[in-house]
């Protein structure tokens, strides 16, 4: 019995030891080496093509199946966006209620109907919110055989349950290990590479290591997350002594940006793995990491910025003013801190194709080592890059007025919606302001035009007669309202 057990033992740990040669070798030769070298075979486009092609015929399967079960697939808009009519100023839409009513009269008052048009602004606020909906995954027009757009989807097809199947086998079985061991390569090489390079006295040997060793590894951790990446309009790259300021999605939107260009981040210091990185990366590179407490003095953080952005020789520094991540259907508001250094501002647009994966994080549902594996078994990271010409603040424009420029651009190429409200509404009420804007809308519709108008003409009475006794003005004041 022995006899037979040692050959078989042995022939099974030269199958493995050859097995695990054999995918060491192709994993550096077909994407380590590309990676450090800059190319691309094109195998990822190839993959991508042909995942839509499954994709395609996976719907159609899918629809064809429906209709003969007589069932209903729903299908989600594809920006989540519930389309709206053209919106009206506050007077107008008071104004038409009042009329439907047959209650307008010549004079501004309160009127009971109003109140109908609250109601239903709270009522439409609960059902299509604006802002909850920006931090929740964006929806599908088609099925990706991640997620599934109908709950009946086992009952359809046999197909489809066997193609869903294989597909989590693919995805779990050979793409997960293959990202898993990338990423811990590029990490481990990255810890290790930049920590070496940081004992190097020659600043300008020191800095062009650092640049090469950061864009290798970048590089092969977006091999990772098998990102395909197209980038736009690259001679508006950020240049030294500026500011890249781009949407936020995800915090490998990071990685997708310094695979073409390294950056210097900003940051809060955290401990674990991501203090290791930054700890490692700060030695032979200048980033920016600040303890809690002094990302809360603004005045520190601004002088920081200011001293990195004046030396030149240094890298652009990257920043997401909206401080949060959303779903890549719109931009929400920018922190104008970064706003305020005076340099040159590198607009970024970034947007995710959801049809690969959906790279959104929803930090209050997703730890991240959670949201790195359900990344790295999706099928791909496929995103466009657009690199906006460099913008600068105008003369008269405050920092507010220039970020919101700024974001417009950013959402006019990325295809997003440009939304007021702050990011910071994830986790916190709404402000006092906005309560207080829409007071001061329902006041204006109350007091009415006349009054302003009664108040200019009386300034210019008494800019033209300004012996003119006050019952003079009075009077005519009241002969002008009969």
């Amino acid at each position: 019995m022995t006899w037979f057990t040692f050959p078989v033992d042995n022939l099974l740990c030269r199958c493995l030891g050859i097995s695990i040669t054999v995918w060491l070798t192709l994993l550096f030769v077909f994407i380590i080496v590309p990676a450090v070298l800059g190319v691309s075979f094109g195998i990822r486009r190839l993959y991508m093509m042909t995942l839509l092609r499954i994709f395609e015929w996976a719907t159609l399967r899918m629809e064809m199946g429906a209709k003969e079960k007589n069932q209903h697939l729903y299908k989600p808009y594809s920006n989540g966006i519930i389309a709206k009519d053209p919106a009206s100023s506050l007077q107008q839409e008071i104004q038409e209620l009042r009329g439907s009513a047959n209650c307008l009269r010549s004079e501004p008052e309160f009127e009971m109907a109003d109140i109908f048009y609250f109601c239903r602004r709270g009522v439409e606020s609960i059902v299509d919110d604006e802002v909850t909906k920006r931090f929740s995954a964006q929806e599908l027009e088609s099925w990706n055989l991640l997620t599934r757009s109908n709950y009946n989807f086992r009952h359809i097809s046999l197909r489809l349950t066997v193609l869903w199947g294989l597909g989590i086998l693919i995805r779990y079985g050979v793409l997960l290990p293959l990202r898993v061991t990338l990423a811990a390569t590029g990490i481990s090489l990255l810890l290790v590479l930049t920590t070496l390079v940081g004992f190097l006295p020659n600043r300008e040997l020191r800095s062009y290591l650092s640049e090469k060793i950061h864009l290798m590894c970048y590089r092969i951790c977006v091999r990772a997350l098998t990102a395909i990446i197209t980038y736009h309009n690259s001679e508006n790259k950020p240049k030294n002594g500026g500011i890249c300021v781009a949407n936020h999605t995800t915090p490998i939107d990071i990685i997708i940006l310094a695979n073409d260009g390294c950056y210097s981040m900003v940051g809060q210091i955290h401990g674990g793995l991501m203090g290791m990185v930054q700890r490692a990366m700060v030695k032979s590179s200048p980033h920016i990491w600040f303890q809690r407490s002094e990302v809360k003095d603004r005045h520190l953080v601004a002088k920081r910025l200011g001293d990195h952005v004046a030396d030149k020789t240094k890298q652009p520094i990257l920043i997401f003013p909206e401080g949060t991540c959303i779903n890549n259907t719109s931009v929400m508001m920018f922190k104008k801190g970064s706003f305020e250094i005076g340099c040159t501002v590198y607009p970024v647009a970034i947007k995710y194709d959801p049809r690969f994966g959906d790279a959104f994080w929803n930090s209050s549902k997703f730890g991240m080592v959670n949201y790195l594996l359900r990344m790295m078994s999706s099928w791909a990271i496929v995103c466009s890059v657009w690199y906006l010409p460099p913008m600068n603040r105008e003369e008269g424009e405050d920092a507010v007025q220039f970020a919101n420029r700024v974001k417009a651009a950013i959402a006019a190429q990325g295809g997003l919606v440009d939304l007021i409200w702050d990011g910071g509404l994830k986790r916190a009420k709404v402000k006092d302001a906005f309560k207080e804007e829409q007071q001061k809308l329902y006041s204006k519709v109350l007091v009415g035009d006349q009054d302003q108008e009664d108040q200019s003409d009386n300034k210019v009475l008494e800019d033209e007669n300004p012996e003119e006794d006050k019952s003079s003005q009075d009077s005519r004041n009241e002969m002008r309202t009969q």
